[in-house]
């Protein structure tokens, strides 16, 4: 599987070989607007899940460190939010991710919709433990482009999503905090009345207190047309 590798803050670096990506789902802190985010969904046709927060194994080569994102057609879109990495060395890592999704499969299930697109991650990387403190303070945006305009669609703070601890908790009780493991968080609410489906996608994740930002950016490329 791919290797990724993160640079931290003072320079050095961590790589994990990646043996497994989960990505959460429905994993907002307050459990009753998550409630009303499903029904908000059941709506548009998406399947609502069997139990909140909902858990999505996705094949490992969909963690990728790219600036661009190959699609097949219109309809999918990018999700800020923030990865959890076991290191090879058994470190962990906090860093930015984006959730590319599959919109017009998402209504056939969610868990092919992740399996459609890539979770792209940051070159840069946290420790855990470093920011674990103020954990609640960082900052996720998301940035969407049109031809040549950029328009913010995400922001918010970890406060709204369920923490790291949570999901390491998780994770140890499945025998799955092992190295090679990448953990996306679930995402934070779009901005009402900007369109996802969009030319280019860049996420940060800020820490107020160093003024640290961790980037990512990438561009959605439509492919060829299928023959046949």
């Amino acid at each position: 599987m791919a290797v990724l590798t993160f640079e931290l803050p003072d320079g050095s670096t961590r790589e994990a070989d990646i043996t497994q990506v989960l990505n959460a789902g429905y994993a907002g802190r307050s459990q009753e607007d998550v409630a009303a985010h499903v029904a908000e969904l059941a709506e548009l046709g998406v399947p609502a899940p069997s139990v909140t927060p909902a858990l999505y194994p996705v094949a490992p080569y969909l963690a990728q460190q790219t600036d661009r994102v190959e699609v097949q057609h219109g309809r999918t879109s990018g999700e800020a939010e923030w990865a959890l990495v076991v290191a090879d060395d058994g470190d962990l890592l906090l860093t930015a991710a984006c959730d590319h999704t599959d919109r017009d499969l998402e209504v056939h299930g969610v868990a092919w919709s992740k399996n459609a697109g890539p979770d792209v991650l940051a070159r840069r990387a946290w420790l855990l433990a470093d920011v674990a403190p103020r954990l609640d303070d960082l900052t996720l945006r998301a940035w969407v482009t049109h031809g040549d305009k950029e328009t913010e669609i995400q922001h918010g703070t970890l406060a709204e999503l369920l923490t790291p601890a949570y999901w390491v908790d998780v994770l140890r009780s499945r025998d799955a905090l092992t190295p090679g493991t990448v953990l996306i968080s679930g995402t934070i609410p779009m901005a009402p009345g900007v369109d996802q489906f969009a030319d280019a996608w860049r996420v940060e994740l800020n820490d107020p207190t160093t003024g640290d930002t961790i980037r990512l950016a990438y561009r959605v490329q439509r492919m060829l047309e299928p023959i046949g």
